[in-house]
Order: structure tokens, then C-alpha cells, then sequence
């Protein structure tokens, strides 16, 4: 019997036994080896979206995982990204770092980074989490996503979800909340006890990163001054924002220009944006540039692993230099899942400070459409998916 290293009873009376160090199985859930899912067995448009109900059913394979029934999933530009094979092989590379499966082996692939659900199963390290929590995570893109019944996280990945929101509400959230703290705390270096009367910029504000950061920057006591289309300038003054640019008027540069300079500029759009967007910045004063349009995964997808790495190391480093002796920072921002950081944003829902932008809801049945929804642009807000409507079944 040295086989069976523990004998676990839950509060709910479930049997669980882990007979190895990375798995643990739970009796009631053991026989379940199936469960629907959207997919994709190749890259492509729309057209390789795939409904299953053969998907295969999540394991936990390691002590601090936790199995989430999902309730409601969220989209994001990026599931559009890696449809199309955006990343694919600097994902593959995080997927299987030793390449010791064939090429391929991530398909078939399930989309989707915003997760609101309930706890079905918890690994044996898990202390935070139990059954039937409700939480929201944000889904690393190289694991399996949230365009399914289950799905399996890290319990640092994840957080109990915010009392004041429903489930579709709260999958709005996720994806673009970990996004701009990672850009705006992590590197930007900003937090609620800093951020008081700091004048912070952000290039392309109507979006879902956009949205978020509007109102976190505003809890926390920023100026905050955006650009968008004369269309969302009602939406984004609606969120708190003070002062609006207008890109379909003429150049914002120009406009840009004429005001006072910045101490952070978050940049959601590109292109030529880092031309002039520096000499907006207070040179000497430790301000940022922190872009979230990067060639990174661009690199490695083109270039291969090792030369892809060294040209985006080589280009961040050319263009942080260029611009340090000006007196300002440049840096290049990413999504960082969070769970911890998701603790706090809970905590700012629920007192009233931020609340879900959704812009449109579909079914499970309706994904396609969702994506293409998507693909368009120009949202106001989250595009959310509802995959069940509750948690009694667990």
C-alpha cells in the first residue's frame, strides 16, 4: 500500500486519494474524461473553429492546481492573435521548453483568457480555494482556455471574484485588469500611494485595457488624459477620464503637444506613436513610456527562439539607451497572470471604484460570432461569452 501516500476527506464529505506526488483524483469526478469545448485543430480564420463535445476533460497534474467550472469566459484581441497563429512559437516553446512533443501537439486548441466560475476540484497544496468558491483568473495563453465547460489553473493564477458582479460581468475583467497592473504597476511603477496628481497618458483609451486603467488610475487620484474617436469620447468621460484627444480630428500629436508633459504614457496603439509620444514625457523626472505593442512573440515567430530573443532584446535595449540620455524611460509592458493581483482589484470592484465595461454578451453556441465580433475593433468595452448558467451541478 505504499502506493497511497494520502486519504483526504473535504468538507463535503468527497473522497479524494493522491497516489503520486502530482495527481490528485477526486471520486466523484474520476469517471469524467470528456466535456464540450470550442477548438481549433489548425491556424487560421474563423472558419477552423471547431464545436466538440469530446474535448479532453482537465486534469489536475500538479499539488497547486484547482479545476474551474466555467461560467462565463471573456475575449480579447489576442484570442483573435492566436487564432490566427500570432505567438504560436514562443507559446509552443513555454508549452514544451525540452521540444520533446511533435510540432502540433498544442491542437486542438481552446481560445479564450477571462475565466468566471466555480471551484470544482483543488489540489492537495491548495489552501486558499476550496469547492464550490466563485473566483476569476486571467488564463496564461500557452494553457488551455476558458471556451469550455473546465478548465485547469494554478491557484496563483487565480481569485475569489468580486461579490458586487455577476459571472459575466466578472469575466470582463480578468485579461485587461492583469494587463494594465502589470504595465502600469509592475513597470510603469505606479500604485495607490504614488499615483496622487501624477498626469498619465494613455494612447488608445476606449478599449478594454484602456477602459480599466482609466478607472484605476482615477481611484488611485491620477490626471488622466486619453485618446480615442469623437465616438467613445461620451464613453471614456464616462469613466472619469479629464481630458479627451480626439484622433480622427487631425494629428493628437500635435494637440499632445500643447499640453502639459506626462509622468507615465500607456501606449494600447503602436505604430508611429513612439516617434513622438517621448517628448511628451517630463525628461529627468523618471517618466515612462511603457508600450504594450511589442515585436516580441513577432520576433520568435519569425526569426526562430534564440535570434528572435536577441533581436527584441537588442531593439528594447537600443531604444531604452536612445532615450535614457533624454532623461526618459522606455519600456515594454506584457499581461502577467496574478492572482494576488486580482485580490486587489477585487477590492477595488467591490467599493465601487471600477466597475465591468461589457459591451456585448453571447451564447456558448454563438462563439464564432463572438470572435468575429472581435475581429472588427473598435469595441466599447468586453465581448463575453456565458458557457453555463450556474454551479449547482458540482
Amino acid at each position: 500500500m505504499s502506493y497511497l501516500r494520502h486519504l483526504v476527506f473535504s468538507s463535503n464529505t468527497s473522497l479524494c486519494w493522491h497516489v503520486s506526488q502530482t495527481r490528485m483524483f477526486s471520486v466523484t469526478k474520476s469517471s469524467r474524461t470528456i466535456m464540450p469545448a470550442w477548438v481549433i485543430d489548425k491556424y487560421g480564420s474563423n472558419d477552423v473553429l471547431r464545436f466538440t463535445r469530446n474535448a479532453s476533460f482537465p486534469v489536475i497534474n500538479y499539488p497547486n492546481e484547482v479545476i474551474v467550472k466555467v461560467l462565463s469566459a471573456g475575449l480579447n484581441p489576442l484570442d483573435v492573435s492566436m487564432r490566427d497563429g500570432y505567438g504560436a512559437a514562443a507559446l509552443s516553446m513555454k508549452r514544451d521548453p525540452l521540444h520533446i512533443k511533435q510540432s502540433g501537439s498544442e491542437f486542438p486548441l481552446i481560445l479564450g483568457r477571462d475565466v468566471s466560475g466555480v471551484i470544482m476540484e483543488c489540489g492537495l497544496d491548495v489552501k486558499h480555494f476550496r469547492e464550490r468558491d466563485e473566483v476569476w483568473a486571467a488564463i496564461p495563453p500557452w494553457k488551455q482556455g476558458s471556451l469550455a465547460e473546465f478548465v485547469v489553473l494554478s491557484a496563483n493564477e487565480v481569485s475569489h471574484k468580486p461579490k458586487s458582479l455577476s459571472h459575466t460581468e466578472a469575466a470582463g475583467v480578468p485579461y485587461v485588469a492583469t494587463t494594465a497592473w502589470s504595465a502600469l504597476v509592475n513597470t510603469g511603477g505606479l500604485n495607490k500611494d504614488n499615483c496622487a496628481k501624477k498626469r498619465v497618458l494613455i494612447l488608445g483609451g476606449s478599449g478594454g485595457v484602456g477602459t480599466f486603467a482609466i478607472q484605476m488610475l482615477k481611484a488611485w487620484g491620477a490626471h488622466v488624459t486619453v485618446t480615442c474617436s469623437h465616438n467613445a469620447e461620451r464613453f471614456v468621460r464616462g469613466l472619469g477620464v479629464d481630458h479627451v484627444v480626439d484622433y480622427t480630428a487631425g494629428p493628437v500629436e500635435e494637440e499632445l503637444s500643447s499640453l502639459e508633459k506626462f509622468d507615465l504614457i500607456l501606449d494600447n496603439v503602436g505604430g508611429d506613436t513612439e516617434r513622438w509620444g517621448l517628448n511628451l514625457l517630463k525628461p529627468w523626472c523618471g517618466a515612462k513610456f511603457v508600450t504594450l505593442i511589442t515585436p516580441f512573440l513577432q520576433n520568435i515567430d519569425s526569426l526562430g527562439i534564440a535570434d528572435g530573443m536577441m533581436q527584441s532584446a537588442a531593439t528594447v535595449g537600443t531604444k531604452t539607451l536612445k532615450h535614457l540620455v533624454k532623461g526618459v524611460h522606455y519600456r515594454w509592458g506584457f499581461f502577467a497572470p496574478s492572482g494576488p493581483a486580482l485580490d486587489e482589484i477585487r477590492e477595488m470592484v467591490d467599493a465601487g471604484q471600477i466597475r465591468a465595461v461589457v459591451e456585448e454578451t453571447f451564447s456558448f453556441s454563438q462563439v464564432p460570432q463572438a470572435l468575429k465580433k472581435m475581429e472588427n475593433g473598435h469595441a466599447r468595452g468586453k465581448t463575453v461569452v456565458q458557457i453555463s448558467k450556474g454551479g449547482e451541478d458540482l
